[in-house]
């Protein structure tokens, strides 16, 4: 057998072991001997070593005997915010320190089904919440290009920042990740990679850990738009324990990708967008995205999202406000953490939250709490809810004209840990591109564009309407195709 390659992509990889060039049992070795010595990278949390060879094991039969599934042996990660039965679980939050849940989230069944090797859990944010993974209580995860770089300092983004950072370093072929205001497309930018979040409701959402129910969807980073597509193809579908899940629609993405007919694509620039933030890096995202676009033979059309400059403050309202009531069930009592020091069960109730939570989560949920009380219900959340509903009109308007939407996914470089600690809302308006995909429902697939003159990685967005993701995959393919 030759030696095992951690470099390639899942199509390379799918093909070397169905041709029998090397092994499951091989490659998932070679992988976590990598994860072992890329312990600097802090990127999983829990690593399946035993699980993880006995499932390469099995697949090595099955491709032996001629019968692989879709992503038989190919070594996969997933985040530590998805249930996976005999896995300490926790959304890298104390409260839920010890957790080991007796069932295993639909997505994650769905690739273990289809032959995925599940070689670890990845760091994150505290339940989500965070665009730097510095609210893990694991510790944040580094980015491994600017380890590369002599810049271990830097973010590799967040939530999913350690599915980012160990898809970008090699550590896996794939890793499963959540988005619910540019959880999967952000990191996936800070760290070189490609993250697609599918429309919401493809995926099913039953035995992942809830942030806010109306914005959570599952999606995966990878290393090419192909290899997103390939692991979402088996993840899409609809599932009886999530009543938000829909069936597909159309072809498979993967499908989409291969469709051979000639279109021109009528590709939408926001002008809001471009007047959100001007800087000089954001500058050339937009002329290279505009040359790219012009060279697969794209229509330029520009677009007006009258009502996006209030698309993050109605965001943080309403997933906070959801938050609020989601995390409501981590009281000390059925799991997770208990405090030891309580004198009655309201102490109890209140010592565990403020025990357990990290100074983020704590935060959001008192800001949630408040925008929903007596008085302040109407002032805010109904508000918030009126401007998600007018900005998803202006995205229909939109799409009346375009195939899809491109814009930069971040407005920055990725940037260095502690730098926006004086001032936590320039955390937040790091979120200012990907935040109205989360409330309009889209999808939304994130493919590095260019590097700023550091040599630091810059994503570009491309969306589309709701349920329309086979056409996303499809022209982000052809632009990922145009840089080479």
């Amino acid at each position: 057998m030759s030696a095992a390659s951690t470099k390639t992509d899942i199509a390379a990889t799918q093909a070397a072991l169905k041709s029998g060039k090397q092994t499951s049992i091989e490659l998932t070795t070679q992988l976590l001997a990598e994860i072992d010595k890329r312990r600097d990278l802090n990127a999983f949390v829990q690593i399946t070593r035993e699980q993880a060879l006995k499932q390469a094991a099995a697949s090595d039969a099955l491709l032996r005997a001629g019968k692989g599934r879709a992503l038989e042996g190919v070594p996969i990660s997933i985040k530590a915010n998805m249930c996976a039965k005999g896995i300490e679980t926790t959304a890298a939050s104390r409260v839920l320190e010890g957790f080991v849940p007796t069932y295993t989230a639909t997505v994650v069944q769905k690739i273990m089904d289809a032959g995925a090797v599940i070689v670890g859990s990845t760091n994150m944010d505290e339940f989500g919440m965070g665009s730097s993974t510095e609210n893990s209580c694991y510790g944040p995860s580094k980015n491994p290009i600017g380890v590369a770089l002599g810049k271990p300092d830097l973010s590799p983004g967040g939530s999913s920042g350690g599915g980012a950072a160990a898809v970008a370093a090699n550590l896996c072929f794939a890793s499963l990740a959540t988005d619910t205001g540019g959880s999967i497309r952000q990191p996936a930018s800070f760290c070189g990679v490609v993250g697609f979040k599918p429309s919401y409701g493809l995926c099913s959402r039953w035995g992942i850990m809830a942030y806010a129910s109306s914005l959570d969807q599952a999606g995966v980073i990878g290393k090419t738009v192909r290899d997103t597509a390939t692991v979402l193809d088996v993840m899409i579908g609809e599932d009886v324990k999530d009543s938000t899940s829909l069936k597909p629609v159309g072809t498979s993405l993967v499908a989409a990708l291969d469709d051979q007919a000639k279109k021109k694509w009528r590709v939408g620039f926001p002008r809001e967008f471009r007047d959100l933030v001007q800087t000089p890096i954001l500058k050339s995202v937009w002329e290279a995205a505009e040359q790219r676009v012009k060279a697969m033979g794209g229509e330029l059309v520009e677009v007006s999202l009258p009502h996006a400059k209030y698309a993050l403050p109605a965001y943080y309202i309403l997933a906070l406000s959801e938050a609020s009531s989601n995390l409501a069930r981590y009281d000390g009592v059925r799991y997770g953490h208990r405090s030891a020091t309580a004198s009655d069960i309201t102490d109890m109730y209140e010592k565990s939250r403020a025990e357990g939570f990290g100074r983020e989560t704590k935060k959001r949920i008192l800001l949630g709490t408040f925008a929903l009380s007596a008085g302040y219900y109407d002032q805010y959340y109904e508000k918030a809810r009126r401007i998600r509903t007018l900005l998803a009109n202006d995205f229909r308007a939109a799409f009346k004209s375009v195939d899809v939407l491109v814009w930069p996914t971040t407005p920055t470089p990725p940037f260095a840990f502690n730098s926006h600690s004086a001032d936590p809302l320039t955390m937040y308006l790091e979120d200012v591109f990907t935040v109205p995909v989360n409330l309009a429902g889209l999808p939304a697939v994130s493919i590095p564009i260019l590097s700023s003159p550091e040599g630091l990685p810059m994503g570009l967005t491309v969306t589309g309407p709701h349920l329309g993701d086979q056409a996303v995959a499809r022209v982000a393919h052809e632009i990922e195709r145009e840089i080479g």
